[in-house]
């Protein structure tokens, strides 16, 4: 598993804030209700990825130690006024410039409070590139959008999540990831549109201490096959399993098992 360069990241943020911000001024209906994150409005979503970037840049910026609370990081919850696609696109692109000035003026390696146990600023150049690049298909299904990723970036988000649920089941901090367990199950995660080099390949299998995974072509109990993109936003329940460009070969009771239990947040 290969982490994708520190600056990338940093790029990647600018690059897909920018395509938030494209979407918020699109005209869309912010008061439009998420369907993959019903609790919320187009709006609402907008707000949570912008505050989560801005608790990161405080997070950062002040290096951090120990947790810092939303409700004390300065407009962590938006802008003033509601409804006003110019001051979402406004508050967007400020936030996105202070996390990367925070980001590139601390390196990777600058020691900083995560949730996560990797204690530096890599995991939050990280973290919150995939925060956006899966809220962003959110934004994009919602308004009835295109969505676009770019491949490496794609099986990056897949490689984090994996290791998420890893993290998770081994801290306990959910009962339904605990159940996701038990020898003899596997799921295979096949990107069929990828270049070679990519390796967009993975295997998940269930033991009994855990989920474990890898990078690689091997027989399981149950498949997901299809472009890249596809397969990521199905294995974070973006996209029904029986989206066009999808196959599911094999036992498709393991991996529906999975996606109900395999949740963030």
């Amino acid at each position: 598993m290969t982490l994708l360069p520190y600056d990338r990241y940093c790029d990647e943020i600018v690059r897909q804030v920018d395509e938030l911000r494209a979407l918020v001024t699109s005209g869309a209906d912010l008061s439009r209700t998420v369907p993959t994150c019903p609790d919320w409005t187009l709006e609402k979503l907008v707000r949570h990825v912008g505050g989560a970037l801005r608790r990161a840049e405080a997070l950062v910026r002040t290096r951090a130690q120990e947790n810092i609370p939303a409700k004390e990081v300065p407009l962590a919850g938006g802008p003033e006024a509601q409804g006003d696609p110019a001051a979402l696109d406004a508050w967007l692109a400020e936030t996105a410039r202070m996390l990367v000035d925070a980001l590139r003026e601390a390196g990777p390696d600058t020691k900083v409070w995560t949730w996560a146990g990797i204690l530096d600023t890599g995991f939050w150049a990280r973290r919150m590139t995939h925060e956006i690049t899966i809220h962003r298909a959110d934004a994009a299904l919602t308004a009835g959008l295109p969505y676009e990723v770019a491949a490496d970036v794609a099986a990056d988000a897949l490689d984090e999540w994996l290791q998420i649920v890893e993290f998770i089941q081994r801290s306990k901090a959910r009962p339904g990831i605990q159940e996701l367990r038990g020898p003899g199950r596997s799921i295979h995660l096949h990107a069929t549109d990828a270049a070679p080099g990519l390796n967009a390949e993975w295997v998940v299998e269930f033991t009994e201490d855990g989920v474990t995974w890898r990078r690689g072509h091997e027989k399981a109990t149950v498949a997901l096959r299809g472009p890249l993109t596809t397969v990521l936003l199905a294995f974070f329940s973006r996209l029904p399993l029986d989206s066009p460009g999808l196959e599911v070969l094999g036992e498709r009771e393991l991996l529906e098992f999975w996606l109900e239990r395999a949740t963030f947040g």
